[in-house]
């Protein structure tokens, strides 16, 4: 499609939908309508948010309390089977040593009696030696004497020669060697070593826990462990290549505490991040995995889709975002005459890039759009103007006939006297390829609606109105999708038809109207053209319409018409 530069026309600035600077924060006020929540007034919305946080924090001071006793009932009973593990390894050393001393007991008895009995047998033996030689010495009878004394003689001797220990076969004292308890020292030290920490956990994302470059993360810890440090790693996790997501750099952060603020991200940006914690015994294993996202960018309100009417604004944007967000919120200021804000509301909860706002006739609107996710809101977008006076529109150039052009402005059509080739004619179906016709983005709203255009007295043209699914291989008004105000140049008049269905009453305009007048009530089910110049009614369509229309423009000869629109509707419009 050709696009012309600027071009000076009669159309006016329009008063619909204006770029400008930043606005002040809007402060809610309460109000509501039936997109989502309004938030509530600064004060009654601090409290609330203080009642969360407080309420918040008792839920984590009663999940600490049940820590702390089901840590005092672990360490309890840890304590308790480390206690009966020493006492039951002295009981051991003890029963083995007591079992040795009665072996050693045993033996030296044994020995010492066996010695006994011997030293006895030598005594004995004695006695009788000296007894034999006391009746040899007594006998009287010499040869009796010396018969006996030389068998008694050799028994001394033999008895002489053998040494007699009297020396004590066993030691009197006991030998008591150092019992080995290494083992129940290093029990005993084991008391007081401090085990290396549980893994903690990370908890998962708190709302508002972000800003579009950084994220606050929280972790807890099972246990009542000792810890020097902590080190909290993360990385990006890319949605469109999963694969390179386990390859992408991880960083890390050492910290003392249990949160950290993670810096130098990237806005709307996913990161998975794990923690491990250490003491002087070693490193715990680490955490589950918990994914984070920061803050979106803020969304791009697309203005030329933007549509409005006395009653109500269609706002359409763009996120801005690679990853999907949870809601958006809508920020309205109104506008006092002399440029003050008279009242601010909040639509919260949108769920899609678009939003349709109830207003009020006749006055002017600063808007803008957040996107929200878990992490928090977004920045402000840039901020429009938006005007109630009048039905404002942008056309459909998506529609528009390959014959069109369309000035820069987006408000002016024309068609030259050139042919493309049929190959330039394969377009979409949404394309019109017979009539050189365009569709306007009229604001979905069943009241009224007005707008006026512009054309040459030797301009054929067809305006009015059409379905959106009005065929597009079809000349408007030539069915019964489309309603229109037809201008006919033939050689001895002007002519003008107002067709629907390709029928058309006979009616005879004498003044030929340079500026159109289109109202269109929902409610009465009426589409009416007027000579604004003149302020004179043309003809009046009555139908019931069973879905929302857009206007229709067309041009049957080269030329170029102008549409006007966020203009107030005159009184003898809607009479």
């Amino acid at each position: 499609m050709k696009r012309f530069g600027k071009m000076t026309t009669l159309n006016e600035s329009p008063l619909g939908f204006e770029p400008c600077g930043d606005a002040a924060p809007p402060s809610p006020t309460g109000a509501e309508d039936g997109h989502g929540e309004v938030e509530e007034d600064p004060l009654r919305s601090r409290i609330q948010d203080r009642v969360a946080e407080m309420e918040n924090f008792a839920g984590h001071l009663e999940e600490i309390f049940l820590t702390v006793e089901e840590n005092f009932g672990r360490q309890e009973k840890h304590l308790e089977q480390h206690y009966n593990d020493v006492l039951q390894t002295l009981s051991q050393r003890y029963d083995e040593r007591a079992s040795g001393l009665e072996e050693e007991k045993k033996s030296k008895l044994e020995a010492l009696y066996n010695q006994l009995l011997s030293c006895g047998q030598a005594m004995d033996e004695s006695k009788e030696l000296i007894e034999t030689a006391q009746e040899v010495y007594r006998c009287q009878d010499k040869r009796l004497f010396l018969k006996a004394v030389i068998p008694a003689i050799k028994r001394i001797e033999e008895f002489a020669k053998d040494q007699l220990d009297l020396s004590l076969s066993t030691e009197l004292e006991f030998t008591t060697p150092l019992a080995d308890l290494s083992d129940v020292k290093t029990m005993m030290d084991s008391i007081n070593v401090v085990p290396a920490p549980s893994a903690p956990v990370i908890n998962p994302q708190a709302p508002n826990s972000a800003t579009q470059t950084s994220l606050r993360v929280c972790w807890s810890l099972f246990s009542d462990d000792t810890v020097e440090y902590y080190e909290l790693y993360y990385r990006p996790v890319l949605e469109d290549s999963p694969a390179e997501s386990s390859s992408a750099a991880v960083s890390m952060v050492k910290v003392k505490e249990t949160h950290c603020s993670v810096t130098d991200l990237l806005p709307n940006g996913q990161y998975e991040l794990w923690v491990t914690a250490t003491n002087t015994t070693g490193i715990s294993p680490a955490s589950e995995k918990a994914l984070y996202v920061t803050v979106p960018s803020p969304p791009v309100i697309k203005q030329r889709q933007c549509c409005s009417c006395p009653e109500a604004a269609l706002l359409r944007w763009e996120s801005g975002n690679t990853n999907p967000v949870d809601s958006y919120t809508v920020e309205l200021c109104e506008m006092n005459a002399d440029g003050t804000q008279a009242t601010t509301e909040s639509i919260v909860g949108v769920p899609t890039c678009q939003c349709l706002i109830q207003l009020q006739a006749g006055r002017q609107y600063r808007i803008s759009v957040k996107a929200v996710n878990i992490g928090g809101p977004s920045d402000r977008s840039e901020v429009v103007t938006v005007s109630t006076t009048g039905t404002f529109f942008h056309l459909l150039e998506e529609t528009a006939h390959p014959c069109l052009a369309i000035s820069e402005d987006g408000f002016t059509i024309f068609s030259g006297d050139e042919e493309l080739p049929i190959s330039a004619m394969a377009l979409d179906s949404n394309t019109f390829t017979r009539s050189v016709a365009i569709l306007g983005d009229l604001i979905p709203v069943r009241g009224r609606h007005y707008w006026e255009v512009e054309v040459d007295d030797d301009t054929e043209f067809r305006i009015g109105v059409a379905y959106e699914d009005t065929e597009r291989n079809a000349y408007l008004g030539a069915n019964n999708s489309s309603w229109c105000m037809r201008h006919i140049i033939t050689p001895f008049r002007h002519r003008y038809e107002f067709l629907h269905s390709g029928w058309s009453p006979d009616l005879r305009i004498t003044v030929n109207p340079v500026r159109i007048g289109v109202a269109l009530d929902y409610v009465r089910g009426t589409l009416s053209f007027f000579n604004v110049d003149l302020q004179q009614h043309l003809h009046t369509f009555y139908c019931n319409f069973r879905d929302y229309v857009n206007p229709c423009f067309a041009l049957d000869n080269p030329g170029a018409l102008t549409v006007h629109n966020s203009i107030e509707a005159p009184t003898y419009a809607f009479i």
